[in-house]
């Protein structure tokens, strides 16, 4: 087998908010560095940030500000964020904001006076959501798209990431061995840093809402390479997936919460609205508390048809939903609904991790030369993300990843000599299962998306998780003796198939094993058999690291550095 090398100074592995912003803020520090962009598919046309529909939360208007916009982000992760990490969102939104509109060339909707419009999201003491009707995703990825595609930034398109390879004298990483999707060839990429931008995608739940080509590939690689994931039991469902029936892969789609902002009820099979039973914010309450509230419906024997609840939408007026929520409205139509004048069933549905690698501001990692930014990383959003905090998560943090790269490559950057046992190592792992017989890979999928939607879903309980983890173990021996055709290896969907449900069962057992650990209730982790909150003064982190064949877990202190648990921020500034 023959393998390629290619160096570069800077790698970014994806091609979403994060990696996007991460080259083009490299190339600003120092036009002259060789950047490259690789993706699992092509550039601008893949990953999660294209899909945001509902939009960008920064503090603009009067009367908001970024103290109100962080209180906000801390009390919705209860507690356990990050505190540096949240203050560094929240602050530098505003200026990513002004760059996407100023710079790029974003066009977000605005008010009749000409001021950025801004929109109710749950959980937010104030309407601080910008966007562009409801498919901002698709303006903000094509405006970086642009701008990636005018400067000379290498892509590898169609390349998988398959190891983080280390420096053969422990200094850190030297570079990744990927996979050229379109020949079939491994690929050794060196660089002089590397940034993590692959995005998480919980698409391990039966309903989940991430593109297809989403499977936790890079927090695979993570802990494969002994890094510390932390938060991973804190697994986001967003309330309102589209339940289209069976055999349509629209089942699990976002139905955007601006929907529940603008006044949208949530209705039972009799056509009850029941939130106010569960919450005095109703609709607006947060993802996690809506969640839980449809899941606990569906138990008390109130699920609509296809096993759900309805959205209702008609009481607001048909024509103002079909012009405020264009995007919602047609994608309901294309799959037979009409959400503007009657009711669409909708489930809970995997939207997003906040579980992820551990980081620092400047985006630094445990592991020299290797950064990481948007959902491959922890920290940010603590138990609980906020509806609008995910893309400003993905720009923010990836320009400020471009720009430690670039100036770090510019004081210290070198290509190292790569481990050659680990790259005997990653080829073995990807290449080996080729020529075997092909086990149930459609069967194995299948049962995991029963594990974890029945058994580490929303509602969680010990024997549970404890079910679960073992047949995660039975899972990833299934996959471990399953193989792939050795034909043609140039776009080998059932090759492909089988490394993501290696990477997707690995992920899956850390998420488990943090759920297990966690034996409280914060924000989208919630266990049945203890569901109240511990202390919050005391606050403890979930760690996960793998060890050997299995994984180890540890439980690390929450800092509090810019606000106390029942004091304010401007108290703390005092």
């Amino acid at each position: 087998m023959t393998l390629t090398q290619v160096d570069t100074d800077i790698l970014i592995l994806g091609s979403g908010g994060a990696g996007l912003f991460a080259a083009l803020h490299a190339k600003k520090v120092n036009p002259a560095l060789d950047v490259t962009v690789a993706v699992k598919g092509l550039l601008g046309k893949c990953g999660c940030t294209r899909m945001v529909q509902g939009g960008y939360n920064v503090a603009l208007a009067p009367g908001d500000s970024v103290e109100r916009h962080f209180m906000d982000t801390i009390e919705g992760g209860k507690w356990l964020n990050n505190q540096a990490l949240a203050w560094t969102l929240v602050t530098e939104a505003q200026v990513r904001i002004r760059e996407l509109e100023t710079e790029l060339g974003c066009f977000f909707d605005r008010n009749p006076d000409g001021s950025v419009h801004q929109k109710a999201f749950a959980g937010q003491t104030f309407d601080r959501t910008v966007h562009k009707g409801d498919l901002t995703g698709i303006e903000i990825i094509n405006r970086l798209s642009e701008q990636v595609w005018r400067r000379d930034v290498r892509r590898l398109e169609d390349h998988r990431a398959l190891e983080l390879i280390p420096a053969a004298d422990g200094s850190g990483l030297a570079g990744v061995l990927m996979l050229d999707m379109r020949t079939g060839a491994p690929k050794l990429v060196r660089a002089k840093a590397v940034l993590l931008a692959t995005g998480g995608g919980p698409t391990m739940y039966k309903y989940h809402t991430p593109s297809g080509d989403k499977s936790c590939d890079g927090l695979a690689m993570a802990l494969r390479a002994g890094l510390p994931l932390r938060d991973m039991e804190m697994v986001q469902f967003h309330p309102t997936g589209l339940l289209a029936g069976a055999g349509t892969r629209m089942t699990g789609t976002v139905l955007e919460e601006g929907l529940r902002g603008a006044g949208g009820w949530l209705l039972d099979a009799g056509g009850e609205r029941f939130m106010q039973a569960y919450d005095a914010r109703a609709e607006r309450a947060t993802r996690d508390v809506v969640s839980r509230s449809i899941m606990r419906r569906l138990r008390e024997g109130f699920a609509t048809p296809n096993g759900g609840v309805y959205i209702q939408m008609s009481h607001l007026g048909p024509e103002d939903v079909r012009r405020k929520f264009k995007g919602m409205v047609e994608r309901c139509a294309d799959c037979g609904f009409d959400l503007a004048g009657g009711r669409v069933e909708v489930i809970p549905t995997a939207h997003y991790m906040m579980g992820g690698l551990a980081f620092a501001v400047d985006c630094t990692t445990e592991m020299p030369r290797l950064y990481a930014a948007g959902e491959d990383t922890g920290g940010v959003h603590g138990a609980n993300r906020l509806g609008g905090n995910g893309v400003a998560n993905s720009t923010v943090f990836g320009g400020l990843a471009g720009q430690s790269m670039a100036r770090a490559v510019a004081r210290e950057g070198r290509h190292a000599e790569p481990d050659r046992a680990a790259i005997e190592a990653g080829l073995a792992r990807a290449y080996g299962p080729l020529g075997k017989p092909a086990g149930e890979l459609p069967a194995i999928r299948e049962a995991l998306y029963e594990t974890m939607w029945s058994d580490v879903g929303i509602l969680r309980d010990a024997a549970g998780l404890a079910r679960g983890l073992a047949a995660l173990d039975g899972l990833a021996d299934a996959v471990a003796r399953a193989g792939a055709p050795d034909g043609d290896r140039r776009y080998a969907l059932t090759w492909m198939d089988r490394l993501n449900l290696e990477n997707l069962v690995l992920v899956s057992r850390a998420i488990a094993e943090a759920a297990l650990a966690r034996t409280d209730s914060r924000g989208a982790h919630f266990r049945e058999d203890y569901p109240e909150a511990s202390d919050l003064a005391t606050s403890h982190y979930t760690v996960v690291r793998q060890a050997g064949e299995g994984l180890a877990l540890a439980m690390e202190p929450v800092r509090f550095t810019h606000v106390q648990p029942g004091g304010s921020l401007l108290d703390a500034a005092a």
